[in-house]
């Protein structure tokens, strides 16, 4: 499928900040270390893709005697994820791939993962579709994400400041992500707040 210019332009925003992303995320990585720690501990394998692998982040929290698949649309990103791997002697498999349109066959994996990715994804829903396809059946997608407040005041100032955030950050902060999840005909399972009212979300479902 040819690139559409939506994905290049994402690539080349997280390109440019790639070398200080780990820098830029200090702060609010405080509050993500816990909530990534849970979300991993539910993911099981043994064959497990991490889309969106960024820098790598989430690799301390890769259960054991798992085969981890790791992808990633930024070159940039993708090399600070291989120094990371090489430094913590992972086995993790990683690649420069794009999750609208994935290298793997049908029913691939037991578990898919993303941690604050699909608020980037140009097409959420054809990249979620894509989950769906390379997941076994009853394989689970886990996901943490930060989504539009259903709130009648936060959720059109989130509207109104998501085009100057997207120019400057990369991701959109009014994505209805527990919506496309469904569009996607995956089955919710679990989509709980975990902060900042009902921004943050820890969302899990599951393929047919």
């Amino acid at each position: 499928m040819p690139e559409t210019r939506e994905t290049q332009n994402t690539r080349r925003r997280y390109q440019r900040i790639s070398r200080f992303y780990d820098l830029m995320e200090i702060l609010p990585e405080t509050l993500y270390i816990p909530w990534r720690k849970r979300l991993w501990s539910k993911v099981e394998g043994p064959h497990i893709l991490e889309v969106g692998v960024g820098t790598g982040k989430n690799m301390p929290y890769y259960p054991e005697n798992v085969t981890v698949s790791a992808i990633d649309l930024t070159p940039g990103m993708l090399e600070r994820a291989k120094k990371r791997a090489q430094e913590m002697n992972l086995g993790a498999h990683l690649k420069v791939e794009d999750v609208q349109s994935l290298d793997y066959p049908d029913g691939n994996f037991d578990s898919v993962v993303a941690t604050f990715v699909f608020c980037s994804v140009p097409d959420p829903i054809l990249g979620l579709q894509e989950v769906h396809r390379v997941l076994k059946p009853g394989g689970k997608l886990y996901l943490l994400e930060h989504v539009r407040s259903a709130n009648s005041l936060f959720g059109p100032i989130m509207d109104l400041f998501d085009p100057l955030v997207v120019r400057l950050m990369g991701p959109h902060i009014n994505r209805k992500t527990v919506q496309n999840v469904e569009h996607s005909d995956l089955e919710l399972e679990t989509d709980e707040p975990i902060g900042f009212g009902d921004i943050y979300r820890m969302i899990i479902a599951q393929a047919d």
